[in-house]
């Protein structure tokens, strides 16, 4: 479990209003991702639900005159890196192109055997794709088969797609009986506010509710809409698969498919230590997180050094 440095800010934080570190605090997170924001999106994005319009507005202009944050085209960042702003608008540009593959995509992975729900997460759900974007995929399952669904979906993307990742990027799976994310910290909160639920309604509205703490990050951030990107499945073959795979030797399957992976993975990955390989590897019968080059630890990592930079800065 990553561990926030931030436990007791140093005295020069008191030196800032509630205001101003709330705003320092959501440009800063998504300052790693190169991803300037405008004012509504500081004010969106914004930790506290309770600040007004125009206690942001002079917050910002304050943090600017002491050359805490910058400004350009109505776009808030750290640094004074002007070209980020282009970068993104390229980037949002990019996005709507994709979200036509990524509603043919998603609907792909709900005809596979047991799979209950299907998100879109990472970069794209944000409304940006850089020039190596992907496409990446939050599935619930049907208990005791996320192995056997798994295994399927890696099988067709490593048979069919040349193992690319480009359209079919999957690394967190859960089941229908445990929706609660157990990391709960500003990286899975965000991930959550921004997801876009593409199959199943019913469910996803359930996981949301079941994951409302991600609101204690964005409070002003509702639970996502559940009818817009929504598809529609009604696959006879994979009712027949499910049906056909439902008893002993389904799960017999889902067994096997949980040991062989964890086994490869542990020797793939045996310079990882333990702590190191549980975090990025957070796996069960009813989880699988796959995350090899230890993203979320990395962004969480960086999060804290670039607060304790702005800290100290002033």
């Amino acid at each position: 479990m990553y561990k926030s440095s931030i436990v007791n800010p140093p005295q020069n934080a008191n030196s800032y209003t509630e205001v101003d570190m709330a705003i320092l605090k959501t440009i800063a997170y998504f300052d790693i991702f190169n991803y300037p924001l405008k004012k509504e999106e500081v004010i969106s994005n914004c930790s506290f639900s309770h600040f007004s319009e125009v206690q942001i507005s002079s917050s910002l202009a304050h943090l600017i005159q002491i050359g805490m944050i910058h400004t350009a085209e109505d776009f808030f960042f750290l640094d004074n890196k002007t070209h980020i702003i282009e970068q993104r608008i390229q980037g949002n540009l990019k996005a709507k192109k994709f979200f036509k593959k990524a509603r043919f995509f998603s609907k792909m992975v709900s005809y596979f055997p047991f799979v209950d729900a299907v998100f879109l997460t990472g970069s794209l759900s944000k409304g940006v794709v850089d020039k190596n974007g992907d496409i990446d995929y939050f599935i619930i399952t049907r208990p005791s088969r996320l192995w056997f669904a798994r295994t399927f979906l890696i099988a067709f993307k490593k048979l069919f797609l040349l193992n690319s990742r480009k359209y079919f990027c999957m690394n967190y799976f859960i089941d229908s009986e445990n929706l609660a994310i157990p990391d709960k910290n500003i990286f899975t909160a965000t991930e959550l506010a921004y997801s876009i639920p593409m199959y199943n309604q019913a469910l996803c509205n359930k996981f949301y509710h079941t994951n409302a703490w991600y609101q204690n990050f964005y409070p002003q951030k509702p639970i996502p809409e559940t009818d817009f990107y929504l598809i529609e499945n009604k696959s006879v073959l994979k009712k027949t698969m499910e049906w056909i795979f439902n008893g002993r030797i389904g799960r017999a399957i889902d067994n096997w498919c949980f040991r062989i992976t964890i086994r490869y993975w542990k020797k793939k990955y045996k310079y990882m230590d333990k702590e190191q390989f549980d975090f990025n590897f957070k796996s069960g019968k009813y989880i699988s997180k796959h995350h090899p080059k230890g993203f979320q630890f990395a962004v969480l990592q960086k999060y804290d050094e670039k607060l304790n930079e702005l800290i100290n800065k002033k």
